[in-house]
């Protein structure tokens, strides 16, 4: 396992690579057969009762990626939000002896699994709390670096006020529906984002938890994910927009099939009406064709909708476009294609948009110009070059 992360990047430093190398990951995932404990991918703690997950042990490529952007350093102070045990320990061997680890949960059946399997991997000297997250935990502030390895829309404020000068937040923050690893670091009264990553967690529960709403279209098959705001005040508009003729705009924009381009998602979420379509793949009776079925980027306006595509051109290529729906699906399709050549143009390859999160009671006129997204405690706003 820890061999393919170095082979991938994903593991960077000696000491990360070391604390994979050392740490038992099969002790705090009991019960599961070694080649799955060690395999690339999350191992299930918890499901609720409608089988989500909501509490796992990540998978190694992603804590490696966090830990690696923390950058934590021997004698540290930190905080984990959330819990499982194994990525505590795992923070434990990097910060040495001198150094210490809390990890926290809201879920008592989650931290005392954590709690055990610390103890019995060697790890006792980490101390787990059962508390919401959004409060972090006080009695150990103030902490160097703060990780947060569930998957959050906001950053409450006791997290900077428990953070150390010059300390970082690592967060997986939850933008119009897109999920970035970002590393916060305090700058007067905002936070400025130092690395972003793509990644994916188990949502965040509690005080800080935030439900997408979702508007389901062809009966139960479609869902349009809304996650800050936008949804049609009379979703009747959309009724049997579906059923209406596709138009079909192509952009140009070609892209390798192995080509990264996350970037072009926050680039999209800046437009009004912006949302992300799911197909339930129990359902799907192949009446769209989305650029992925899982979260793929649309657009509605009024009663007519449109959604990112793709065509193969060959064996190692394919081109964006857009399907529009509605009396004014190719209207809206062609917004979609404009975008896409503007990230072709302009921002395809290059550093990605600066990310800074600003207090609530920030005014406009104090902001950067870019995407802002309001959340309860912060303004988040996404700024590009």
């Amino acid at each position: 396992m820890v061999d393919q992360l170095v082979a991938a990047g994903s593991i960077r430093s000696a000491a990360v690579e070391r604390a994979f190398r050392v740490v038992p990951r099969h002790a705090f995932a009991p019960g599961v057969p070694l080649v799955q404990a060690y395999a690339q991918d999350i191992v299930v703690v918890k499901r609720d009762d409608y089988g989500r997950t909501i509490s796992s042990v990540s998978a190694p490529g992603i804590q490696a990626m966090q830990l690696e952007q923390a950058g934590i350093k021997p004698g540290e102070r930190c905080l984990e939000i959330g819990s499982g045990g194994y990525n505590a320990a795992l923070m434990a061997e990097v910060t040495g002896g001198e150094g210490s680890v809390t990890t926290i949960d809201i879920d008592p059946d989650v931290i005392n699994r954590a709690r055990t399997f610390l103890a019995e991997a060697g790890y006792a000297g980490v101390e787990a709390a059962c508390v919401d997250g959004e409060d972090g935990y006080a009695p150990n502030a103030p902490y160097d670096k703060i990780i947060v390895t569930v998957g959050s829309w906001d950053v409450p404020p006791a997290w900077t006020d428990q953070l150390a000068p010059g300390g970082t937040i690592t967060v997986p923050l939850r933008m119009r529906g897109h999920t970035r690893s970002l590393v916060l670091r305090r700058d007067g009264d905002r936070l400025v984002s130092e690395s972003a990553q793509v990644c994916g967690f188990v949502s965040m529960q509690g005080l800080g938890g935030h439900a997408e709403r979702l508007l389901k279209l062809h009966g139960d098959m479609i869902g349009l994910r809304f996650d800050d705001g936008g949804v049609p005040s009379d979703p009747s508009v959309l009724d049997g927009v579906l059923d209406t003729p596709r138009a079909e705009v192509w952009s140009g924009v070609v892209v390798g099939r192995m080509e990264p381009f996350d970037t072009l998602h926050l680039w999209l979420a800046r437009l009004d009406g912006y949302c992300l379509m799911s197909v339930d793949r129990r359902l799907d009776s192949g009446v769209v064709s989305p650029q992925n079925k899982m979260a793929c980027p649309a657009l509605i306006d009024a009663g007519s909708l449109a959604y990112l595509a793709i065509r193969r051109l060959g064996d190692a290529e394919v081109e964006f476009g857009a399907h529009g729906y509605g009396p004014d699906g190719a209207a809206v399709a062609e917004t979609l294609v404009e975008e896409l050549r503007a990230w072709d143009q302009d921002h395809r390859g290059g550093p990605g948009p600066r990310i800074a999160v600003y207090p609530i009671s920030t005014p406009d006129a104090e902001l950067p110009p870019g995407l802002v997204i309001d959340k309860r405690h912060r303004r988040v706003v996404v700024s590009w070059p």
